[in-house]
């Protein structure tokens, strides 16, 4: 009490001797003191944060050309990727607080896929009269590689929302946030890898120099996720009810594609509708490669094709409302 008495005296006499000088006008003593105004700056987020003395100054206006909102994404992309460090520590940490607690924390990842994987076999395998040292791998291949596509576009639809915090407390690239999701599904990945090594060396089946063909897809996979989580990240956080609407959409692609069962059982004219799947050209570019395969042109040609029309339509509602996401999330 005695410290509020005391700070409330010196405003009083800074009011009383700015107004003798003529600094203030003659205002009621009851009226709140207004501070001098001055120049308005902020911390820049990535181009300055090499130099933590350098200023920006707050621009009050905008320039809603087309020009200047692509210049402002192209900044934005490149402001992130000079932050990799930053995502990659944000995705670390997002894996070690949701196990946080835990015996074995990232590992009963491991553990459940590993027991789905050896249940699902035993029974789809008399489904569908298929040996299980042929079918076995198959499956754990593609559920674990279906697992990482089904979690970044779940996760991709809140990737601006869980990052509410951050987004409105400090100006930082959005392309950070995809960084994020991104790392943090690619940890998950390799926690489910033991399980496809164990498959493999238990019916020794191993895929040799073909494996790293995989590569390539992988590198697709970043990027394709990067895009999904700028595009679905911004829709979902203006329009609430599309995360339900994606969930639904990637539950019945679990069944129309490819990773209970084997292309090979489509015969005729449906099997010519498959690379029109983005999911099956996407998981067989990965999926091939590491079962001793090759996939072919025209399933690497629909992954291209699916792969150019997601990033496209990515950066045009990025670079479109990227100014607007701060309002949003």
């Amino acid at each position: 009490m005695q410290e509020f008495v005391t700070t409330s005296q010196r405003y009083a006499e800074v009011f009383a001797a700015r107004q003798q000088h003529g600094d203030i006008g003659q205002y009621s003593a009851r009226a709140p003191l207004v501070a001098v105004s001055r120049r308005i700056g902020y911390r820049a987020p990535v181009s300055a944060a090499l130099d933590p003395r350098s200023t920006a100054d707050l621009v009050l206006h905008s320039d809603h050309s087309n020009g200047a909102r692509q210049r402002l994404a192209v900044q934005d992309v490149q402001d992130g990727f000079a932050l990799w460090r930053l995502g990659l520590t944000l995705g670390w940490f997002d894996i070690r607080l949701r196990y946080r607690g835990s015996v074995l924390g990232p590992f009963w990842l491991t553990l459940s896929t590993g027991v789905m994987i050896g249940a699902l076999g035993l029974l789809y395998s008399q489904l569908f009269k298929m040996e299980l040292h042929d079918y076995l791998p198959f499956l754990a291949l593609s559920l674990v590689l279906w697992n990482v596509l089904g979690a970044v576009v779940a996760d991709a639809c809140g990737s601006f929302q869980q990052a509410e915090g951050m987004i409105r407390s400090q100006r930082m690239p959005f392309t950070l946030y995809a960084i994020r999701v991104i790392t943090r599904n690619l940890l998950v990945l390799a926690h489910n890898v033991p399980v496809i090594l164990v498959v493999y060396a238990a019916f020794d089946v191993w895929p040799g120099l073909a494996a790293w063909a995989a590569v390539p897809g992988v590198l697709l996979w970043v990027i394709d996720g990067l895009a999904t989580c700028l595009l679905l990240g911004a829709i979902c956080a203006r329009f609430r009810d599309i995360p339900p609407i994606v969930g639904s959409v990637m539950q019945i692609a679990f069944f129309v594609s490819p990773v209970i069962w084997k292309p090979e059982l489509l015969k005729g004219p449906q099997a010519d509708w498959l690379p029109f799947n983005p999911f099956y050209t996407l998981l067989e570019i990965v999926r091939a490669p590491l079962l001793g395969q090759v996939a072919d042109g025209a399933i690497w040609a629909s992954a291209l094709g699916f792969s150019a029309l997601l990033c496209g339509a990515a950066w045009l509602l990025f670079a479109r409302v990227r100014g607007r996401l701060a309002f949003w999330v």
